[in-house]
């Protein structure tokens, strides 16, 4: 099937585009690193620094995970979806900005600040995510799904290598710019990359569907979230898949966050693991538009097998990991899938839920993602002190593959499923 995508789709995956930046060079690169020196010029020693950014990071996951499904219900209602979406968008944006203006030795506010951006980015992609059944039709939700994935990986490649350019420039008195500065502008660069490229979402994409506007819309809100609570065994296919994805994406998260930690054990350079997280971005750009394409022609479950099956090889592979080339192979196993596997779920996900109750089960979708953060790294991290060995604690996360893999199964075929309970 050759698809052409709408104007509303493709301005819908714009903002793939344009909030990639934040997630690799605020989430993963620089900002982690300028934190870190912050800190450190401050007196705190290095665990500490490292267990209030995981304390932080824990506080506005656990505020979203819990605000997700109460918004969302909230903004099924006519007009709702884009204002909240708007909403949580400046407030990301906004914050990522004035993280270049907060003073380099005032750690304390930095991570402030970096809750309120992480809040934002994070609040606004829910309502993104959820957006994909406005702008597309089921038939084309893996294509679309999947691009949006792989213009992301493109398009947080040119800010990346922007920021990384002026800091090395930097670094070398190459440009007249502190190395403060130059992490600084990386800030900004991503700020106006985000604000200029999610125009086109903001211009084209509106809410198709819906429900009417209520008496005390608050109020009823929460008793349809209730309401869901008690009838969930109705919704059986769906919260089957989000038990599936719960395991599966924990493993996935765990390998992502945990990248750098792996890296840092074989006694890789700073320099080499930026320029190989480059490459795992690089990497994932085809190979989620790939995912997409094989999806339509061979089933979506069936893409998300082989998806399970990669990862599940990674987690094999690094029990046997030893050198830097063993690094370097499994990142690009990592990058062939990463992408592919949540453009699917996110696709396979939009086509079993009731279309105006999108923002609902999509706030449930990003609980089951945020809250399978933590038990991956507790896996892994109890076993490798168990056993004295950082390999043993990757090969473990093995059990979060197979048993996502096996609830997979059970969970229906969106195209025989139908997501109107039964009265």
């Amino acid at each position: 099937m050759k698809l052409r995508l709408t104007t509303e789709e493709k301005s819908w995956a714009m903002y793939d585009w344009a909030n990639s930046a934040y997630s690799i060079i605020i989430t993963t690169a620089v900002f982690p690193l300028f934190y870190k020196a912050a800190a450190t010029d401050a007196g705190i020693s290095g665990s500490d620094s490292t267990a209030y950014l995981g304390y932080t990071i824990s506080i506005f996951t656990f505020i979203l995970a819990m605000l997700g499904p109460i918004l969302g219900t909230i903004a099924d209602y006519k007009g709702m979806k884009k204002k909240f979406f708007t909403f949580f968008f400046v407030l990301g944006a906004g914050s990522t900005a004035l993280l270049a203006f907060v003073p380099a030795d005032n750690w304390l506010l930095l991570l402030i600040v970096y809750t309120f951006a992480a809040l934002g980015s994070t609040g606004a992609n829910v309502f993104y995510d959820s957006f994909l059944t406005d702008v597309s039709e089921s038939e084309r939700m893996n294509r679309v799904s999947s691009f949006g994935y792989g213009i992301g990986y493109i398009g947080s490649c040119i800010p990346f290598i922007l920021s990384i350019a002026i800091i090395m420039l930097a670094q070398f008195d190459k440009i007249p710019l502190s190395m403060t500065n130059a992490s600084r502008t990386a800030f900004l660069i991503t700020a106006v990359w985000w604000i200029v490229f999610s125009i086109p979402m903001f211009k084209h994409v509106k809410q198709r569907y819906f429900i009417d506007p209520e008496p005390r819309p608050v109020l009823n809100s929460f008793r349809r979230l209730a309401g869901t609570f008690r009838e969930i065994r109705k919704y059986r296919g769906l919260f089957l898949f989000l038990l599936a994805y719960f395991f599966y994406i924990d493993g996935v998260g765990t390998i992502i966050s945990m990248s750098t930690a792996y890296g840092t054990d074989l006694g890789i350079s700073s320099t080499s693991l930026l320029l190989i997280l480059f490459m795992t971005q690089v990497i994932a750009a085809p190979f989620a538009f790939l995912y997409g394409r094989l999806a339509d022609r061979f089933g979506t479950k069936q893409i998300l097998y082989v998806g399970i099956a990669v990862y599940t090889g990674v987690c094999i592979y690094a029990y046997f990991m030893d050198s830097v080339l063993d690094f370097w192979i499994l990142a690009m196993l990592v990058g062939t899938s990463q992408g592919g596997i949540q453009a699917l779920s996110r696709s396979y996900f939009g086509r079993l839920v009731p279309k105006e109750n999108s923002n609902e089960f999509f706030g449930f979708y990003n609980i089951f993602g945020k809250f399978a953060s933590i038990m991956g790294p507790l896996l892994l991290g109890v076993t490798a002190q168990l056993t004295g060995n950082t390999n043993f604690g990757v090969f473990s996360l093995v059990i979060l593959f197979i048993i996502g893999g096996v609830i997979l199964y059970f969970v229906p075929d969106p195209s025989r499923y139908d997501p109107v309970p039964e009265p």
